[in-house]
């Protein structure tokens, strides 16, 4: 799709869609099934509600759900009104979710009741009166588990009479609305995860979010015909944009995922014939290593993108191998670029495909410079830079942030350390603030991480620096064994660290090793290192020390 081919606004991208692929299904859940022609007319009903309850062009709606149907037509109706969609990670506690909400100045809120147990609707209407702008809150009430849907709560609009409040909003209303958006137009702040500091809201307009993903999209080979199950949370980059805009560009359908289980995940692969499964190197493993995995038909697979973290090249390997995919790439993105900036090919090796995160997307420039801001050679470490459609128009209300971000020459400066190889493909090393020194020496956990990823008994592994009095700093390593592996805690560490002597400079040779069950992440699979830390801090995990490591 060429950017001549892009629709100019994610409204134009539905209407379009419904125009090209009609009766093909586009849009599945556990409690409904629309086509392409059925979401057009669902995303129409959702913008007359939201006409109906005042929202104009540039006001804000958030959305506050797992991956339900609902959250797509709520955000898609509001987009094709001109309303600026911010979405609410579901790990938010209330305190969280009310600031973003406050900072934002959210009008409307579409929440979830019932899901986990969590009432989010019924929290944000405790917390009503701290939010001045906060006119309304719709209520999506969900069944959870064996229990019915509970009641919506006092004070919310329940979903089904938000809709019907839109039913006397005429036609000429609705397509004047529709047709004021423009492709500069805002179309959603995303916040940042808040890893490494308080979450910022990133600006994108609607033609930045469609080119991004027409070209992603493309990359990856998505097709009318395929059947995306969206792991990835909507609130999230990755579930909203290269999962429910990439299927409205492609005629891909999108069958929602409101919380991974790798049982569930299997029986749904059989059962909606998923032939696009996304999602970061934990989902892989955690199917490969399945006792299930051969009792079920995975015959439909054929379009993996995986990244966020370590990949090791035997697990690319085997999702060629044993889960039968035809196509499995990598790539790199943040929020601040749109989510994408570089990605791996089709054709590319398993070992390009584990150890880079390819080249760049079409018509984005990406370069790795020095703290003086020069270009480095080819082969050296430094800074990636990007510049291109994809970079954000800044952080909300925050200038001095965007300033120190994206330089006078339109570069954003991403905080990651990479190394650039003669085909232009990217190894990100690390995260500029996760890089510690041993003794005068710089350790990049990724690279050791990727290093250890090589060992055949390990499934997953992170490693952070920590303080030591007479090194400064040292590696500490957390490692989820992978299944089948008969060892103790402490056996396990004596063969990692002797494996790693053997393999890297003695400076990067973790000092300990934890072994645990799982890896602490956030709902995008990148591992939480903050938390790791405050692990080592309280003596949290059991320690199997490497004295000899020599650093």
């Amino acid at each position: 799709m060429s950017p001549e081919d892009v629709p100019a606004t994610i409204g134009e991208a539905v209407r379009r869609a419904a125009r090209d692929f009609g009766a093909t299904e586009a849009l599945v859940d556990d409690r409904q099934r629309l086509d392409f022609n059925g979401l057009s007319d669902a995303v129409d009903r959702s913008s007359r509600a939201f006409l109906a309850l005042g929202i104009s062009r540039g006001d804000t709606v958030a959305l506050w759900a797992p991956n339900v149907a609902e959250w797509a037509v709520a955000a898609l109706g509001a987009l094709s009104i001109g309303a600026v969609v911010v979405p609410l990670n579901t790990r938010f506690r209330p305190a969280e979710a009310t600031d973003i909400l406050a900072r934002s100045r959210a009008r409307v809120a579409v929440c979830t009741e019932g899901f986990l147990g969590r009432g989010y609707a019924s929290e944000l209407i405790d917390a009503v009166a701290s939010l001045p702008h906060l006119a309304h809150v719709v209520a999506v009430a969900l069944p959870d588990g064996d229990r019915p849907a509970p009641p919506v709560p006092s004070g919310a609009l329940g979903w089904e009479a938000f809709l019907a409040g839109g039913d006397g909003v005429d036609e000429a209303t609705l397509a004047a609305a529709r047709d004021a958006v423009t492709a500069e137009d805002l179309g959603d702040v995303i916040f940042t995860s808040g890893t490494t500091g308080r979450p910022k809201g990133v600006m994108t307009t609607h033609l930045q979010t469609l080119r991004a993903f027409a070209d992603w999209s493309g990359v990856v080979g998505l097709t009318h015909g395929d059947r995306y199950l969206v792991v990835n949370p909507f609130f999230h980059t990755f579930g909203y944009k290269a999962g429910i805009v990439a299927c409205l560009l492609r005629g891909a359908t999108i069958v929602c995922e409101p919380v991974f289980d790798a049982n569930r995940v299997l029986e749904r692969i059989g059962a909606e014939r998923i032939s696009m499964l996304p999602g970061p190197p934990t989902l892989y493993l955690t199917i490969l290593e399945s006792p299930r995995r051969d009792e079920l038909d995975l015959s439909s697979l054929r379009l993996a993108v995986t990244g966020a973290a370590a990949v090791p090249e035997e697990m690319v390997r085997r999702m060629h191998s044993d889960l039968g995919f035809d196509t499995v790439v990598t790539g790199y993105g943040l929020t601040e670029a749109t989510g994408v900036v570089t990605m791996c090919r089709a054709g590319d090796d398993p070992r390009t495909i584990a150890t880079t995160s390819g080249r760049a997307i079409p018509d984005v420039d990406v370069r790795i410079i020095d703290e003086q801001g020069n270009e480095v050679p080819r082969g050296e470490a430094g800074e990636l830079v990007c510049r291109g459609y994809n970079v954000m128009l800044g952080y909300l209300d925050d200038p001095d942030a965007t300033a120190e971000t994206i330089d006078a020459d339109g570069w954003l400066h991403t905080g990651d350390i990479a190394v650039m190889d003669d085909a232009g493909y990217v190894r990100i090393t690390d995260r500029l603030k996760d890089m510690f020194i041993v003794g005068g020496f710089n350790a990049y956990p990724a690279e050791i991480e990727n290093m250890l990823s090589e060992h055949p008994w390990v499934a997953q592994v992170a490693v952070v620096g920590v303080a030591d009095e007479r090194m400064g700093e040292v590696g500490q390593a957390w490692v989820v064994p992978r299944a089948g592996v008969d060892a103790e805690p402490a056996a396990i560490s004596e063969e990692l660290a002797g494996w790693a002597k053997e393999r890297m400079a003695n400076y990067k040779v973790p000092r300990a090793f934890h072994v645990t069950d799982a890896l602490p992440t956030n709902a995008s699979g990148k591992v939480l290192k903050y938390e790791l830390r405050r692990r080592h801090a309280e003596g949290a995990d059991q320690t199997h020390p490497d004295a000899s490591a020599g650093n």
